[in-house]
């Protein structure tokens, strides 16, 4: 157990030698780190909202835009299905919270029935098993039958909306280069985001807020809107407004006939005609087919961009466009045509969210936290080397040398994986170096225990550390499941507090059975050699 291979020995210092070069970056400001060897890592913690200081939003997820975005695609569906069933029906549309559906003749509703239930998707997994249906399809008599949302659909899907909307959130602020933002789901329907280091948050509500669905749909080739508004819309159109002019507007067709769900690509341009910013953009392979052959059977005729319902463009398709790319142009400015291609790319956003709540947070909070966990971990380290010293003497210095080697290693871990810093995160950092001296003490009481048992100096100390690891790694595994549940069922803070207790544990383990059991080992074989007679200065 004390017996140290020359591989081992070198696979040890080499670790710490590591640990210490990837932290020591945490102890430099910027310039310094701008003259330091370019071979070297320069990676830095970055530090929380807490700690720097920034802005924090709570946005609320618009439900019923989702409930009517749903029932719009049940509705679709339905006369899809009843078509390719050759079904006649007389209307097809959205009353209330309902689909309904009136047949030509009411003798087919059973038929009906039928084929709209295949519209209904079960709820739950194959892991887990199903917990109900996503639809509820009702025959009202006299050839009207409903299709309705069901309540665990519902909840379901402003569920899954909300997950979709974080990782889109995400994406966008990944493309503004705010790396270091938290962004985390808060109740069902509420996703809570942070943005340390950041004071001015118009761009990023600019941003995050707008839904950015893009839509391309046919321009109806005869009635204006105008004329639309005098009379009636056409059957199958919808008026959307333009972006710029809400005075102008377009009769278009209400289906688009490509989405952005289609969207490959999307990046700020220049027009080679005029030099103005545009957005290029590219289509994944069912996109390009559906607005090739779009634009090979409407050349001469128009066709609109929409951007969460409203007309960006409305050029007139000159050539076939079989390749899937083209451009958006409008009144864009540099800035705003890169915003606006930050927010194709990652996607659309399920449905419009709403700040509910906006703070800002000042560095001078974070400069006050950091100067009292400054204070207090001085304080306690002292302490920590005081009494350790105090009570084993010179096992008791191996101890705290292994203490500073275990807080360099999370350092260095929480530095590679880019781990913000929190004061939950510094809590978890203060609570692994309890467990590190905890480990010690437990090795060096199993010693005095094995000597007073009458045990050599030799025999007491190997004793002492094979059998107090068992111990050691027994509660260690019991808090490293408390950790991964945490992770696993917390959010934020609580994250960030059970990722630095698990590294925490794994350096504490390190430090306290490995770097303390090789620096005692070395003492034991310096001390055989100068003397027969042993003292164990425990």
């Amino acid at each position: 157990m004390l017996y140290f291979a020359r591989w081992k020995i070198l696979a040890i210092v080499a670790t710490i030698l590591a640990g210490f070069v990837v932290s020591l970056p945490n102890f430099l400001s910027k310039e310094q780190l701008a003259a330091w060897p370019s071979f070297l890592p320069k990676w830095q913690m970055p530090l929380g909202l807490d700690l720097r200081g920034g802005a924090h939003m709570l946005l609320a997820m618009d439900t019923n835009e989702l409930r009517a975005d749903w029932l719009t695609a049940v509705r679709d569906d339905a006369r899809k299905q009843l078509r390719d069933a050759k079904i006649g029906f007389s209307a097809v549309g959205v009353q209330g919270d309902v689909v309904q559906v009136r047949l030509v003749k009411p003798e087919d509703a059973e038929k009906a029935l039928t084929e709209l239930k295949k519209l209904i998707q079960p709820l739950g997994n194959a892991l887990f098993g199903t917990s109900g249906s996503d639809l509820e399809v009702a025959d009202q008599g006299g050839g009207t039958l409903t299709v309705k949302p069901s309540a665990a659909g519902l909840t379901q899907r402003i569920s899954n909306a909300t997950g979709a909307a974080i990782e889109t959130i995400n994406r966008r602020v990944n493309g503004l280069g705010v790396s270091e933002s938290t962004v985390v789901r808060q109740g069902a329907d509420r996703i809570l985001i942070q943005f340390p280091g950041v004071n001015d948050t118009t761009q990023l509500k600019g941003i995050i807020g707008q839904t950015a669905k893009l839509t391309f749909h046919a321009v109806h080739p005869t009635v204006t809107a105008e004329e639309a508004k005098a009379t009636r819309v056409p059957l199958g159109y919808k008026v959307y407004p333009d972006v710029d002019d809400p005075q102008r507007a377009y009769v278009l067709q209400d289906s688009p006939v490509v989405s952005g769900e289609d969207l490959v690509d999307a990046n700020q341009a220049f027009d080679d005609r005029d030099g103005q910013p545009v957005i290029s953009f590219r289509f994944n392979l069912s996109g390009a087919r559906k607005f090739g052959k779009f634009t090979t059977e409407n050349i001469g005729a128009p066709f609109a961009i929409l951007l969460d319902n409203k007309v960006l463009s409305a050029p007139v398709i000159q050539t076939a466009i079989p390749s899937g790319t083209g451009q958006i142009s409008g009144n864009f400015t540099v800035e705003s045509a890169n915003n606006l291609a930050i927010q194709l790319r990652s996607g659309s956003l399920p449905a419009k969210l709403t700040i509910v709540e906006e703070r800002t947070v000042g560095p001078s909070l974070g400069a006050d936290s950091i100067e009292s966990g400054k204070l207090a971990g001085l304080v306690g380290a002292i302490a920590t080397v005081a009494l350790t010293v105090l009570a084993y003497g010179t096992f008791g210095v191996y101890a705290v040398i292994g203490l500073l080697v275990h807080a360099v290693l999370i350092m260095a871990l929480m530095t590679l994986i880019g781990t913000t810093l929190t004061l939950p995160g510094i809590a978890g950092f203060i609570l692994t170096i309890a467990m590190a001296v905890d480990a010690n003490v437990l090795i060096y009481e199993r010693i005095r225990e094995e000597l007073r048992a009458g045990k050599s100096a030799i025999a007491a100390i190997d004793a002492g550390f094979t059998r107090a690891v068992v111990t050691i790694i027994d509660s260690q595994l019991t808090t490293l499941a408390a950790a991964v549940i945490m992770f696993w069922l917390g959010s934020g803070p609580i994250r960030g507090f059970a990722v630095t207790l698990a590294l925490g544990i794994l350096t504490s383990v390190f430090a306290a059975v490995t770097v303390t059991r090789l620096l005692v080992a070395m003492w034991l074989k310096n001390a055989k050699n100068k003397s027969r007679t042993l003292q164990v200065p425990v």
